[in-house]
């Protein structure tokens, strides 16, 4: 029987969480709710029911084309199991190289990881610290680690063990059939406030959901 899932949002072509032209599933739900998070709308537990037999039949059609799968949220973690039987159904299908991201210190999640064998190509770790500098590739803060789990791991993301660049300054956009406007990608402190303002000059209205509580940003 099918595990289920809560699961935010999925999308394909994803080009800024990784190398290459990749499949993005953002699970829904958060226990860490880092202050200062730009997904806010991901905290919540509870939205986007669904099973990982419909998930993985959603990809299928792109499985073929794409250059690997990045898995985010929300935290992952919060739902082990169905994260464990999506990355076995994933690994079964394609081989692909597979990026999570996480908010748990690598010291919370390092002892399950063996038992997942080859299934995790690269995990960046550690919650985003607003107070912390944000100089590194794929890292909101630098804080977080790089782990290179495979030697496929290794072959893809070692170029990310990296100072940020501005290869690293460009959001993928999506929009869904609510007409909702997603950004994809990891942005520089304030991005997405001097975003706002800037369509607010032009007399556009945008929501964001970034944690808000901090003005110094």
């Amino acid at each position: 029987m099918t595990t289920t899932v809560n699961l935010s949002r999925i999308h394909f072509p994803v080009t800024t969480l990784g190398p290459g032209r990749r499949i993005g599933i953002w699970f829904q739900g958060c226990s860490i709710r880092c202050p200062g998070c730009i997904s806010m709308d991901t905290w919540v537990h509870g939205r986007g029911a669904t099973t990982i037999d419909q998930v993985v039949e959603a990809i299928s059609p792109w499985l073929s084309t794409a250059d690997g799968i990045t898995i985010s949220g929300g935290e992952p973690f919060d739902q082990r199991k169905a994260l464990f039987e999506l990355l076995k159904r994933l690994r079964a299908r394609t081989t692909a190289g597979i990026l999570v991201f996480t908010g748990y210190p690598w010291t919370t999640i390092s002892e399950e990881l063996p038992y997942l064998p080859s299934l995790i190509d690269a995990i960046v770790t550690g919650p985003f610290d607003i107070d912390e500098k944000q100089t590194l590739a794929l890292r909101g803060s630098d804080n977080q680690e790089l782990h290179l789990m495979t030697p496929l791991g290794r072959a893809q993301f070692e170029r990310f063990d990296r100072p940020i660049d501005e290869r690293d300054r460009t959001f993928d956009v999506m929009f869904d059939e609510n007409g909702d406007v997603w950004l994809a990608g990891i942005p520089a402190r304030g991005d997405f406030r001097r975003l706002r303002n800037i369509l607010e000059g032009e007399g556009s209205t945008l929501r964001i959901s970034e944690d808000t509580r901090f003005p110094s940003l």
